[in-house]
C-alpha cells in the first residue's frame, strides 16, 4: 500500500524551492505551479497581486521568506546566512532554484549608456551568479537549477542589443554550470520563452512582438505564463533527471533549436 501511495505523491513533496523575481508574471507563474506540485516554495518577493491568505493556503513558507539583493556582492550569500533559513536546522538543504529575475533596455547600440549596461548585466548576469552561488553550498543532492533566457538571447532583434546579450550569457552560464555540478546528479538547464504578456513584454517594441505573434506556428499567439510555469515544474522534477546543460525553447515553434 505504501508503495502505491507513493506513486500518487506530489513530485516535489517536502522540497524547498527558490524563486527570484517571482512578484508578477512568469516568476508569480512558476511560484504557484511548484508550490501546486507539493514544494515549500519561498519566493523573493510574494505576489502583491495574491492575498496573504490564499498564498498561505498554498505556499508553505515554514523557514521564512528569503529576500536577497542579488546584484550587490555577497548580499545574497549574507541574506542566508544571517536569516532563519539557515538556522532552522543543522541540515537545512535547498532542492530548487529558479534564476527569474531579470530587467529589460530598449535602446539601440550607438545609444546604450554604461549606467544602461550596468542596469541590465548587474541584475540579469551578476545577480544570476552571486545567486546560484549562494545556494549552491545548500544545494541538496540531485538539486534542481533552472535559468530564465529568451529567445532574444539567439534571435538579433534591434535595439535591445544589452537585454539579449545578457541573456545570451545565462545560457552560457547554464552549459558551464551544468558541467560543474553535475557529480551528484545536480541538473543545470535554462528555458528561454518566447513572448508572454507581461509588464517586461508591454516595454519591447510592438513591432517585434506583432511580428513573432503572426509568424508562431502554434496558433500564431503568445504564449501564457502557465504554459512556461508548467516547463519549469517538469525540468525541476524527477522525470527531468537526464536532461542537463540544455536550452528549452518554449515559443510555440517561433523558434526551433
Amino acid at each position: 500500500m505504501g508503495d502505491l501511495a507513493s506513486q500518487f505523491a506530489l513530485p516535489q513533496q517536502s522540497n524547498l524551492a527558490i524563486v527570484t523575481g517571482s512578484s508578477r508574471g512568469i516568476g508569480a507563474g512558476i511560484t504557484w505551479e511548484l508550490a501546486r506540485r507539493g514544494a515549500n516554495t519561498t519566493a523573493s518577493v510574494l505576489p502583491k497581486s495574491l492575498g496573504l491568505r490564499s498564498a498561505n493556503s498554498l505556499i508553505s513558507r515554514p523557514h521564512g521568506p528569503a529576500r536577497p539583493t542579488c546584484q550587490r556582492p555577497r548580499a545574497p550569500r549574507r541574506s542566508f546566512q544571517s536569516s532563519s533559513l539557515t538556522l532552522a536546522s543543522d541540515d537545512f538543504q535547498i532542492h530548487i532554484l529558479v534564476n527569474n529575475a531579470a530587467t529589460e533596455m530598449v535602446s539601440n547600440m550607438q545609444s546604450v549608456t554604461l549606467e544602461d549596461y550596468n542596469k541590465v548585466f548587474n541584475l540579469n548576469v551578476r545577480g544570476l551568479m552571486l545567486m546560484t552561488q549562494a545556494v549552491v553550498p545548500y544545494l541538496a543532492p540531485k538539486g534542481r537549477i533552472i535559468n530564465l533566457s529568451s529567445v532574444g538571447a539567439r534571435s538579433g532583434f534591434k535595439d535591445v542589443s544589452i537585454y539579449s546579450a545578457s541573456k545570451a550569457a545565462v545560457e552560457s552560464f547554464t552549459r558551464t554550470w551544468a558541467s560543474e555540478l553535475g557529480g551528484d546528479g545536480t541538473t543545470v538547464n535554462a528555458v528561454a520563452p518566447g513572448p508572454v504578456p507581461s509588464d517586461m513584454l508591454d516595454n519591447i517594441p510592438k513591432e517585434i512582438v506583432d511580428m513573432q505573434k503572426t509568424t508562431t506556428p502554434i496558433e500564431q499567439r503568445l504564449g501564457t505564463t502557465e504554459e512556461i510555469a508548467s516547463i519549469l515544474g517538469w525540468l525541476a522534477g524527477p522525470d527531468a533527471s537526464w536532461v542537463s546543460g540544455q536550452v528549452i525553447c518554449a515559443s510555440g515553434g517561433w523558434s526551433m533549436y
